[in-house]
């Protein structure tokens, strides 16, 4: 599957109120904007391949300064929006077919509590094959249906659902679903799952998040930044230590680079030690464990492997766990050979593979001074450094 996300950000959010303080997606909480929390979050979702923000072609200037203090912006894509959310929505649908995605999800940009383990939900139910998927959570209040301020009945509550977004589907479906609808001048689908109910396709439920509420009303919006100003920022930092023993060979694999040499590493993969050290680094940010449980020596798969695999993997699990990875330091222990001049690209590689802006990676290096199998040129030593920002907490 190759993922692509739309995220809807033309409204105007008239029932927000004050709309002297602007669109509410562009309304801070917590310090930032509304969509700037939303944007993060899919682009901390390796599975998102590229997301089309759809944007109201008056807020540009309140939308480039966000994306300007975002990382992996490459994979991001801005359209305007049309009259109404369905035209926006169907603009970056029509966006994303230039980058061959499979499948996509829509995403309100005012939900910004959205998190890694629905975004998982709702990926799984499209690889299990459905056309559609909608996350929603049961009704659980009394409903009642009312005219001229008098209750006529209660309305039985089974069965009933609350939809949410992310809602996911097979990319040529919704789109054909879309553009269908809108040849036939149906314009008044509350949200995408309906489009495709009316197109035919069947729509598959997951479980829906309660913290994935809708921002509506100026109310909401001060909710959200009650619980992000009251929140603790859970900000963890990972340690990690490697070493291997260096023997006759043509060449060291450091940080991803190869780096002409007289000796080699010794390991069962590349033993490249600055990224199994970093691998480790981000592991225990979230308790995972070490490089060794998740490729175990032993297992003859790994002999010879690239040791990027192994640090993909472990970004992989900080973002699982909702992790931001912020730096990445590495520090280098050799005598030889000299690290200086292939720092830029070690850095570089490191940034690449993180998915985090070059300014966040660090590669240092140092002597040993001659002293202990260091000095005496019979290993090279890695310390690294992790730190990663998970999702806030309440007090």
């Amino acid at each position: 599957m190759k993922i692509g996300v739309v995220i809807v950000a033309a409204g105007r959010g008239e029932r927000a109120g004050s709309p002297e303080e602007g669109p509410k997606q562009y309304r801070l909480i917590g310090g930032k904007p509304v969509i700037e929390h939303t944007l993060r979050t899919f682009l901390g979702w390796q599975k998102a391949a590229k997301i089309a923000v759809v944007i109201h072609r008056d807020d540009v200037a309140l939308y480039e300064p966000i994306e300007a203090g975002l990382s992996a912006t490459e994979r991001m894509l801005v359209v305007t929006g049309g009259a109404t959310r369905q035209q926006s929505v169907l603009a970056g649908l029509e966006a994303l077919g230039a980058d061959d995605v499979t499948h996509v999800m829509i995403h309100d940009a005012v939900r910004p509590f959205i998190d890694a383990d629905l975004l998982e939900r709702v990926a799984a139910r499209l690889e299990s094959g459905a056309d559609a998927v909608l996350p929603a959570l049961a009704v659980t209040d009394t409903l009642k249906r009312g005219e001229a301020s008098l209750v006529r009945e209660t309305v039985s509550r089974s069965g009933l659902f609350a939809a949410q977004t992310p809602q996911a589907f097979r990319y040529s479906a919704i789109l054909a679903a879309h553009r269908d609808a809108a040849s036939s001048g149906q314009d008044d689908f509350t949200d995408d799952a309906s489009i495709a109910e009316w197109a035919g396709l069947p729509v598959s439920l997951v479980e829906g998040s309660v913290d994935n509420v809708k921002l509506t009303l100026k109310r909401d919006i001060a909710m959200a930044d009650e619980k992000l100003s009251a929140a603790l920022p859970d900000v963890r930092t990972g340690n990690g230590y490697d070493v291997h023993q260096l023997e006759d060979g043509d060449g060291v694999i450091l940080c991803g680079i190869f780096i002409a040499h007289d000796q080699k590493l010794k390991g069962h993969s590349d033993a490249d030690v600055a990224l199994h050290a970093l691998t480790d680094a981000l592991l225990a940010t979230c308790g995972a464990g070490d490089i060794g449980d998740h490729f175990p020596p032993s297992d003859p798969q790994w002999k010879g492997a690239a040791s990027r695999i192994f640090l993909e993997h472990a970004a992989k699990v900080v973002r699982g766990n909702g992790g931001t990875i912020m730096n990445a330091d590495v520090s280098l222990i050799a005598e030889a050979p000299r690290i200086g001049p292939h720092r830029q690209a070690m850095r570089e590689n490191l940034a690449e593979i993180l998915g985090i802006s070059l300014d966040r990676c660090s590669v240092k290096a140092t002597t040993n001074e001659m002293i202990g199998f260091v000095g005496r040129r019979e290993g090279i030593a890695a310390i690294a450094t992790a730190t990663v920002v998970y999702q806030q907490r309440p007090v």
